[in-house]
């Protein structure tokens, strides 16, 4: 998988660049510390990822990824916790949040993966207000408004729906892909209907009678989506 690195740190893109080497599959083919010379580099060529910083100067990685063809996969990096929610809005693989680990970087790895070889298990338009989620050797469909919240064990997504339990072979990624923007990602294996939720505490949500835990790097994009 071809991929390229947009940030104005250059300690930041080497760090990156130390990490990706680890992995055979993937392929650094250039680098960028300007958004308007990714632009330009991406109008002319394909790439499969874009590991974008969003705090940058002239072309911010934000407006950036919103001019970035959208078969192509964006993981945002940035120092700054509080730009998680916007990052929502463009169905961002991943966010990593620096300074970055490679645990951590390598999680989102398998996120990548995970897009790129396996099947799509649930087709949605962006009017749709139902999705349909192929379950063994059937399909169900699903109201959205309906979707309490989801839960990710292995290779399988498992979603709630008032009393009903779907279990689909699916990712965080391609779960979140397919969810309009009431949903947000909570904990490495949790996304919630934030519509749903009736009580936060330090941490966990409560929706109905479930208690889901929330995942500390995920508590400012949280509050930031519930305006609190």
């Amino acid at each position: 998988m071809k991929v390229i690195i947009v940030d104005d740190e250059p300690k930041a893109i080497e760090l990156l660049r130390t990490y990706l080497s680890h992995f055979s599959n993937f392929e650094l083919v250039k680098t960028f510390r300007n958004g308007l010379k990714a632009l330009e580099f991406l109008n002319a060529n394909a790439v499969d990822i874009v590991f974008l910083d969003i705090n940058m100067p002239h072309l911010s990685g934000l407006s950036l990824s919103k001019m970035i063809p959208v078969d192509t996969a964006i993981v945002f990096t940035t120092a700054y916790s509080e730009h998680a929610l916007e990052s929502y809005d463009v169905n961002a693989i991943d966010y990593l949040l620096k300074p970055i680990s490679l645990e951590r970087f390598s999680k989102t790895i398998t996120k990548l993966i995970d897009r790129f070889d396996s099947p799509t298990t649930t087709t949605v338009s962006t009017k749709s207000e139902s999705i349909f989620v192929k379950s063994g050797l059937e399909i169900y469909q699903l109201q959205i408004s309906q979707i309490d919240y989801l839960k990710k064990e292995g290779n399988y997504m498992f979603y709630f729906c008032n009393e009903k339990k779907v279990m689909a072979r699916q990712s965080i990624a391609e779960a979140l892909q397919q969810l309009d923007d009431n949903f947000i990602q909570i904990q490495k294996s949790f996304i919630v209907n934030f519509k749903k939720i009736n009580a936060i505490a330090v941490d966990h949500v409560r929706i109905g009678n479930e208690q889901i835990p929330i995942g500390l790097q995920y508590k400012s994009a949280l509050a930031a989506k519930l305006k609190m």
